[in-house]
């Protein structure tokens, strides 16, 4: 073990009964450090004598003999801890030493102990995903397995629970889609309870039909975009509000910059743009392990004239006015959840108005950038750098997803020479 774990009686400074604090005192061997951790217990140097060190002491009685039981207990619980770490980390240590020993097989504990990460990581979006499918486990808990959450634990998670799961989602009409982003994440809590030794792979749920788990459902996302007649006609169509032109410029802004995520617009500073571009991180690799890489989008006239017109007159901050740099990563999370909202309901309304897809959202600029692109002869190598796909063969699945009729006319056109 990489440790040290002793009982020890801080007799620095006596209460005023001449009692002195018990500490437990860890030494860490690999980086020489030493800490104690108050137990909330004081002794006199005669009780921690008798009931402590003299452990040849085999006649001890009442409330000594329980003190005595109570203190193997928190030395023996402290140990184990350790061992179950192949690098001690005293921050760790301490997490799972001071909680309660039922968090360990607690699905509660270790979602709120995600939830809690993400949000120090600034990644809200996240945390609030966790939440909702803590919830919707909660809610079929309690319903239909008569468990409350708080008591809901690991082991209690089988394959026959999970089958239930899923019918209960899908006859309260979830899509498989949702289905399949909640069940994701229990499979990545059951996996962090794994690795943290608080729970044994045995338990484990998730796997193939053919091995006899339970298989998450895959699901192909499809891909929606406008094609060139329909954007035309949604860039040409009338307003009828202040609110519908702002949808619909920064709709086509997102567009028009190579199908920007409207967080990264909400992101976007002015020392970003040199001259006629800008170039930016996507805030979706923020905390991943792959390679950040910046992406660089070339302004034509109609994407300067929207940062001409919504532009913040303070040039040492974002460009438009979404959030505010004095703002905490949750309140720029829930103004860009509303803002991108907003342009969602008013664009909808443009598009029922002139007969275009009434599903139409945000999400559509990106794919119709993309789908656009190829149509006019964009290479699949410059479609991958603009999106900042990982490599090729995401661009390649991500152009596989677009709808047949998008895949019709590429394939039409083709001999278009």
């Amino acid at each position: 073990m990489n440790c040290n774990i002793s009982l020890f009686l801080d007799t620095r400074r006596s209460k005023d009964n001449s009692s002195y604090p018990l500490k437990l005192r860890v030494y860490n061997k690999f980086n020489k450090k030493v800490k104690l951790y108050s137990l909330n217990i004081d002794l006199t140097e005669k009780e921690y004598q008798t009931v402590w060190l003299n452990t040849s002491n085999k006649n001890l009685r009442g409330k000594n003999k329980e003190l005595r039981l109570k203190l193997q207990a928190i030395e023996t619980r402290a140990n184990k801890e350790a061992e179950q770490m192949t690098v001690f980390d005293f921050a760790k240590f301490e997490t799972k030493l001071f909680r309660k020993s039922s968090d360990k097989n607690s699905v509660k504990y270790h979602f709120q102990k995600a939830i809690t990460q993400y949000l120090k990581e600034s990644k809200v979006g996240t945390a609030e995903s966790y939440k909702y499918t803590l919830k919707s486990l909660g809610e079929f808990s309690l319903n239909e397995k008569k468990c409350a959450l708080d008591k809901l634990t690991f082991d209690t998670i089988t394959v026959d629970w999970l089958n239930e799961y899923e019918r209960f989602m899908l006859n309260k009409n979830k899509s498989i889609t949702t289905i399949s982003i909640y069940t994701r994440t229990l499979r990545v809590v059951f996996n962090n309870a794994i690795r943290e030794s608080d729970i044994s792979k045995d338990i484990y749920p998730f796997g193939t039909r053919k091995e006899g788990k339970y298989q998450i459902s895959k699901t192909k996302k499809v891909k929606k975009a406008l094609n060139s007649k329909q954007l035309k006609t949604l860039f040409d169509a009338e307003v009828m509000s202040e609110q519908e032109q702002l949808a619909k410029d920064f709709w086509f802004f997102s567009y028009a910059c190579n199908g920007i995520n409207f967080k990264d617009i909400a992101l976007l500073k002015y020392s970003d743009i040199k001259n006629n571009s800008f170039t930016y991180f996507r805030a979706k690799t923020f905390g991943k392990s792959v390679e950040k890489t910046p992406i660089t989008v070339y302004l034509n006239d109609f994407s300067k004239s929207v940062i001409e017109k919504y532009g913040s007159t303070n040039k040492n901050g974002y460009v438009f006015t979404i959030i505010q740099l004095k703002e905490d990563s949750t309140e720029q999370y829930k103004k860009v959840k509303n803002f991108t909202r907003l342009v969602n309901d008013y664009i909808k309304r443009i598009a029922k108005r002139y007969d275009l897809p009434n599903d139409i959202s945000t999400y559509w600029a990106r794919h119709s950038f993309a789908s656009n692109s190829i149509r006019k002869g964009a290479t699949m190598e410059f479609i991958s750098e603009a999106l900042n796909h990982s490599n090729l063969s995401v661009t390649k699945n991500y152009f596989a997803g677009f709808e047949d009729e998008a895949k019709k006319e590429f394939a039409k056109n083709i001999l278009d020479f």
